[in-house]
């Protein structure tokens, strides 16, 4: 069965980590034909609405072919919870403040919903360019086994 889901991806400022994690999961899900329709977005437990993302991530991007020049940061609202089928989580105190506004049902970090035991995702925010280099990387291990769980409940 194929329905559309969409996917909430969640970090603090939304300006570093839930913001490359969302395109780095966008890009993977278009390449999938079986998971083309679902959607991402992402928000942060303490955004500053309108803020762009950080130039680590940027850079980052632009090496993995992502394009962040349009991303805007968004406090995280009950109205985007209640719309989103999956919210994921780079650490489990946004997992849980995602739970305190309703949306514990729906919610695991990226390790839990990966299956795999990586922990939180360290926030480069304030570091060197490799920092983020390194989130990126994590990330990038955790959302191949995201991709592949979704694949998986898709052909069910």
């Amino acid at each position: 069965m194929n329905r559309a889901m969409h996917i909430l991806v969640i970090c603090s400022g939304n300006t570093c980590r839930s913001p490359l994690a969302a395109a780095m999961l966008s890009s993977r899900l278009a390449a999938e034909p079986a998971l083309q329709h679902h959607t991402v977005s992402s928000a942060g437990t303490s955004a500053w609405d309108g803020s762009p993302a950080s130039e680590g991530s940027y850079l980052v991007a632009l090496e993995r072919d992502l394009d962040l020049s349009t991303h805007r940061a968004r406090m995280l609202t009950t109205d985007q919870i209640q719309r989103a089928d999956l919210i994921l989580t780079m650490t489990a105190a946004h997992a849980s403040r995602v739970a305190d506004l309703g949306g514990a049902s729906k919610v695991a970090t990226l390790s839990e919903y990966a299956g795999l035991d990586q922990g939180d995702v360290s926030d480069p925010y304030g570091g060197d360019v490799e920092a983020y280099r390194s989130a990126a990387d994590i990330m990038a291990v955790l959302i191949e086994a995201i991709v592949a769980r979704l694949r998986l409940e898709s052909a069910r």
